[in-house]
């Protein structure tokens, strides 16, 4: 298996490069950002890369960084989503945002990735929340009403020990009733809600 391509930019394309790699030229699929990213024809380039192993084909695909490369790998454990289909959302949006957006449920946002229907974002949601919640974190918070203390909240459950998106979940629907409400009397609603 090939895992990462350093070399010359012999051509490049809106979906594709060719790498030349001791004057053999791989083609390699990449998704519109790390396209973008690419210097111009002739500058050295280096990729990781994920190969694609089918019957007929053997297809490599690139990536600048390792968070797109990780959430490549995640998006075609998911059924239904092949290689192509997962560069695809990931030209439409960035691995972060994307872990964000499944982590906190957002079915809207994630439709609005070209190629993704509201069912495919029902099964990323579901097949995803843990894979992604690191890399959530990492992204930070959405900017949202009321931040201040529904981070704080948030926080709290988390280092309770509630996966950080159970947390998330909560404090959406708590959401319009913080007007004002100290953070322990929300803490505590907030525990009965995810006791049941």
């Amino acid at each position: 298996m090939i895992a990462r391509l350093a070399g010359t930019l012999a051509e490049r394309a809106a979906e594709h490069a060719v790498v030349d790699v001791g004057g053999v030229g791989y083609l390699v699929h990449l998704s519109s950002s790390t396209a973008a990213g690419l210097p111009a024809e002739g500058g050295r380039v280096a990729l990781r890369v994920f190969t694609n192993v089918r019957q007929d084909a053997i297809e490599l695909f690139g990536f600048a960084t390792e968070d797109e490369e990780s959430v490549f790998r995640a998006l075609i454990d998911v059924k239904g989503v092949g290689p192509r289909a997962a560069q695809n959302i990931l030209s439409g949006i960035e691995p972060r945002e994307l872990a964000r957006a499944i982590a906190q449920s957002d079915v809207a946002r994630l439709t609005k990735v070209p190629g993704v229907g509201k069912k495919t974002a029902e099964r990323l949601v579901v097949e995803l929340r843990e894979k992604l919640a690191v890399l959530a974190r990492a992204a930070g918070p959405a900017p949202r009403a009321g931040g201040g203390v529904l981070d704080q909240l948030a926080q709290a459950l988390v280092n309770l020990g509630y996966k950080a998106a159970q947390a998330e979940q909560v404090v959406d629907k708590l959401r319009g009733e913080v007007e004002g409400r100290p953070l322990d009397d929300l803490l505590r609603e907030a525990l009965k809600r995810l006791r049941g």
